[in-house]
Formats: structure tokens, sequence, C-alpha cells
């Protein structure tokens, strides 16, 4: 089941908030990845509470999970508990942003 986790992962690196230029993952907006047969959850949240383009990452996320061999349905579920800061961003995503 972790290869299908990692698959997700890797294709959730390909999903960018429009106005960021680094992904979802790095960005450290993907908080857990979780597979029960052919539904995959993916528990996540925002930049910011009131972000423009949540729909379109939600459907970004929905359709590279399922872009997985064997995941037929994604559950997107957003929080913001706890709420997103500059600190969840890989080290690669803080250099390409110019935080370090």
């Amino acid at each position: 089941m972790d290869n299908k986790i990692d698959r997700i992962i890797e294709n959730l690196k390909e999903v960018f908030d429009p106005e960021i230029p680094v992904n979802i993952y790095d960005l450290g907006l993907v908080y857990s990845v979780d597979v029960e047969g052919t539904t995959a959850t993916v528990l996540m949240t925002l930049t910011a509470p009131g972000c423009p383009a949540a729909d379109m990452i939600v459907a970004d996320v929905e359709y590279m999970t399922k872009k997985v061999d064997g995941i037929e349905e994604c559950k997107v579920e957003i929080t913001f508990d706890p709420a997103w800061d500059k600190s969840m961003m890989s080290e690669e995503a803080r250099l390409e942003l110019g935080f370090m």
C-alpha cells in the first residue's frame, strides 16, 4: 500500500498553487495521504482560508491522485488546524522562494 501512497505523493508534486511557483507537497500543504482499498484520502490545507484557487487545487489533487493505478476515488479533506505557515515548506521550496 505504501507504493500507492508514494506514487500519489509523486503525482501531487505536479499540482501547483497558481500564485506560487512551488508544488503543493513541497509547500507543506499536504498533511497526509492514506489509502484504503481503492479510495485515497488526502488531508491538506491551503495557504489562506479564502484562497481563490481552492476549487482548482482540490480538483487537481483529485485528478492526480486518481491517475495512480488502483485508485478509483479521492477524498480531499481541507483543514486549517494546524494553520499553514512558511516553516512547513521543504528546504527546496524555501530556497526557490528566497526564504533562506
